[in-house]
């Protein structure tokens, strides 16, 4: 087996060891092999690519390998066919030689590490992002549609796309993300968020965005094209404006706070129930009540997240919980009901304090003792000790 077969089957065995694939497993690899050894993980096929790769052991099997490899990659094709063409002969060529062996290896779930961003593309493709490398973003004919640039995704607004063709990312708890629409409009993404929008907008065609979460636009002015945000029970509609926009599915509200410009909040279900926001002001959709609400607030209290602040005004710590998992990736058992239901007032920076400064600072307010083990905290009831 050559050096290179070596550190992939080595690469392959710490990940099977850890169930996790992360950057730093690949970091050293070279580009198509970082797709090959992701496609051989979203398959389930690590044990088996392993197993196979240790009982190849002669020549004919493996130059017969590199040749189709070779082949593969030489092909006068777009690049991202040439990675799924590579991966799946790979792929291929192991499962072929695995049946002629009658070899049977139990079969292991994988989870997605969760430092990876998820984007989904429109042919259900499935690209995930490294916040600390660089990559192009290539639609299923294999034209550039976009590159991604660290911690930010830029749409080509020049491409030859003429339908409405759809994207998806997913940002786990503990990230944050920049997504630039075809049109130019500015999304920043909290933690624990997906949005669902259209790779390029169209001449007549409204704009519109789909969100599961918190998101704070700087929209494209376009008279003749409004610019609509919708959520599960709300519809955002605006022409050219900043707002921020909070929908996460375990809260009991939807909020619009309107930085600039002007808003209008729609009900979904009854569209003669709607709501012209000002600046300065936020709209409160009450999921169990189908009411809206608006209150003058300062708005900086809901958009610091994108700074890397945690501002808490008059917060009851459950709800500064919720709000402190998705930050942090952690979860929070909480068995002191005295300390559920304190309302809080406190600033942190998510880019300076860690998790363990946050709850040392909250428990010099109010007492109490926590453990932390890996991600999980666990903080004790009143009288419990540790």
């Amino acid at each position: 087996m050559t050096d290179g077969e070596e550190r992939l089957k080595g690469i392959l065995e710490k990940i099977k060891v850890s169930g996790r694939l992360d950057s730093e497993s690949l970091k050293d690899l070279p580009y198509l092999e970082k797709d090959l050894v992701q496609t051989l993980y979203n398959e389930g096929l690590i044990e088996e690519s392993i197993s196979l790769l240790s009982n190849l052991n002669t020549d004919k099997e493996l130059q017969s390998i590199k040749k189709k490899l070779i082949d593969c990659k030489t092909s006068v094709i777009p690049l991202w066919k040439s990675v799924l063409k590579y991966a799946a002969i790979f792929i291929g060529v192991f499962a072929s030689i695995y049946y002629l062996q009658l070899k049977e290896v139990p079969e292991t779930k994988f989870q997605v590490a969760e430092d990876y961003i998820r984007l989904k593309m429109g042919d259900d493709r499935m690209q995930f992002i490294n916040q600390n490398e660089t990559q192009e973003i290539i639609s299923a004919s294999g034209e550039i549609i976009g590159r991604q640039e660290g911690s930010n995704i830029h749409y080509l607004a020049d491409t030859r796309i003429n339908e409405l063709i759809f994207n998806e990312l997913q940002i786990p708890n503990g990230k944050v993300f920049n997504l630039e629409l075809s049109d130019g409009t500015i999304v920043n993404l909290n933690s624990g968020t997906k949005i669902r929008y259209p790779v390029k907008f169209l001449k007549g065609k409204k704009r519109e965005v789909f969100i599961d979460g918190e998101a704070f636009f700087d929209v494209t002015k376009d008279k003749e094209h409004p610019f609509i945000v919708n959520t599960d029970d709300v519809a955002i509609t605006v022409l050219g404006t900043k707002f921020n926009v909070s929908s996460y599915k375990e809260d009991s509200e939807i909020t619009t706070v309107l930085v600039e410009g002007s808003v209008n909040i729609t009900d979904m279900v009854d569209m003669e129930h709607n709501l012209v926001l000002k600046p300065g002001m936020k709209g409160s959709w009450n999921k169990s009540k189908k009411s809206i609400n608006m209150d003058k607030v300062d708005t900086k209290l809901y958009t610091g997240w994108i700074r890397g602040e945690l501002i808490f005004k008059n917060s009851i710590f459950s709800k500064m919980a919720k709000t402190l998992e998705r930050k942090y990736n952690v979860s929070i058992e909480n068995k002191n009901k005295y300390l559920a239901k304190k309302v809080l007032t406190a600033n942190f920076n998510t880019n300076i304090e860690s998790i363990e400064e946050v709850l040392k600072v909250i428990s010099e307010i109010h007492p109490f003792n926590y453990i932390i083990k890996d991600k999980h905290i666990l903080i004790l009831a009143k009288n419990e000790n540790l």
